[in-house]
């Protein structure tokens, strides 16, 4: 059964493979809203470590041509959830991660500073499979425990940069995962 660690934020139970992508979140800052993105690398291809070296900046420009593009880039997401349901941690969540980049939700900018970023191992237009699904609404629920987050604060990159971002993409059933959020909070 996962739980947080309030005094790390370390999820017990997630896998953790450390990102030094991260900094102090502003002080008093009240994280209230989840981000839900998308990752493949190289893109289209799931099961590799490539994300694992995007987030620890081991990414190597020579493994694949897109890499030359990305590899210089200095970015991470609290959680990674692989096509199978397996949990990965990067950075804790009482830190601001570096995923949303330029972005602004319902006024407030910069959404790093109150935010808790999840990757899904997937892209804009592959169906995403039922166990990221269901590991996704495990751990929303269990957000939800700990922060204020509420079911219309969580949104997709695209929702909070519209004009740079398109992730997690048409294949992301958000009623069908918002469906499962509400069974698990019923329960």
């Amino acid at each position: 059964m996962m739980k947080i660690d309030v005094s790390t934020g370390i999820i017990q139970g997630a896998n953790f493979h450390f990102s030094p992508n991260f900094d102090e979140r502003p002080r008093d800052q009240e994280i209230d809203l989840l981000v839900v993105h998308n990752i493949s690398l190289p893109p289209g291809e799931f099961g590799g470590k490539y994300v694992h070296a995007l987030f620890s900046n081991q990414l190597h420009p020579d493994e694949h041509e897109y890499f030359k593009e990305i590899a210089h880039l200095k970015v991470s997401s609290h959680l990674f959830i692989r096509r199978n349901g397996e949990l990965w941690q990067f950075v804790p969540l009482t830190k601001r991660a570096w995923h949303a980049g330029t972005s602004a939700f319902e006024g407030k900018e910069n959404c790093n500073h109150f935010s808790i970023g999840i990757e899904l191992e997937g892209t804009d237009d592959i169906p995403y499979t039922p166990q990221q699904y269901e590991q996704l609404a495990q751990v929303t629920r269990l957000l939800m425990q700990y922060y204020p987050i509420t079911i219309d604060r969580i949104v997709g990159h695209s929702d909070i940069a519209p004009e740079r971002k398109t992730d997690p993409g048409p294949s992301f059933d958000w009623q069908h995962y918002k469906e499962l959020v509400n069974e698990l909070l019923m329960a």
